[in-house]
């Protein structure tokens, strides 16, 4: 191996160990930001998808405004709605966003197994989930399930400065598939197809007004 070749792995695994050092941080210190170039993936109306940072001990009403995404009227009826909501919040995540990558990769079935190994409700490989201190028998446990794979999409979302579009390429082909590929989506079919799938479900399942979600929705999160 190249000397150049050498520093250039061991950058890469120095910035992956620095992303998955501690999960307690915020997720991004703005917003959940878009790369905005959809042209190879065919989406007529990408849209807009962002999520404002949510401040848990920072901003003013903030534990509030985590309860109601919780209670988005948008998820109701859902599957697994209150595991969901817990896990995400947990992470600082739109439960929102968390139903769309379980109904994208199991479509709500605890029970999945894919050809490839990656289990239950997030389709999770048990090398992922072990960093987390979840055991492949106990993948197929929802709230199991949900703890290690929101921690791990809420990893991503650090990993790559909050870049929804890459979190979500990490999350199907690996986060070492997009470093290889320059911090870009990998040129997988599967991947380039799975990212607009899930960004098509978000848009579908987020709230659409803030001032309605931060205010109206908050009593009804009580009832979770």
């Amino acid at each position: 191996m190249s000397a150049a070749r050498f520093c250039a792995v061991l950058a890469a695994c120095l910035l992956v160990s620095q992303a998955f050092a501690d999960d307690t941080q915020l997720v991004n210190p703005s917003q959940y930001k878009l790369r905005g170039n959809f042209a190879d993936m065919r989406l007529r109306n990408p849209g807009e998808y962002r999520l404002r940072e949510l401040r848990r001990m920072v901003a003013p009403g903030a534990e509030a405004h985590l309860k109601a995404l919780a209670a988005n009227p948008l998820l109701a009826g859902r599957p697994y709605r209150k595991s969901i909501a817990a896990a995400a919040v947990k992470q600082n995540l739109d439960p929102a966003l968390v139903h769309a990558v379980v109904a994208a990769e199991s479509n709500y079935r605890a029970d999945a197994v894919s050809p490839s190994g990656a289990i239950g409700l997030m389709q999770l490989m048990p090398e992922t989930a072990s960093r987390y201190g979840v055991r492949a028998e106990d993948l197929q446990r929802p709230d199991s399930n949900l703890r290690a794979g929101t921690r791990y999409l809420a990893d991503l979302l650090r990993m790559f400065s909050g870049d929804l579009e890459l979190a979500l390429a990490g999350y199907n082909a690996g986060e070492y598939a997009v470093l290889k590929h320059g911090g870009r989506i990998p040129p997988y079919s599967a991947t380039r197809a799975y990212v607009p799938r899930v960004l098509q479900l978000y848009e579908q399942l987020r709230p659409r007004d803030d001032d309605t979600v931060a205010g109206g929705l908050v009593e009804t999160a009580a009832k979770l």
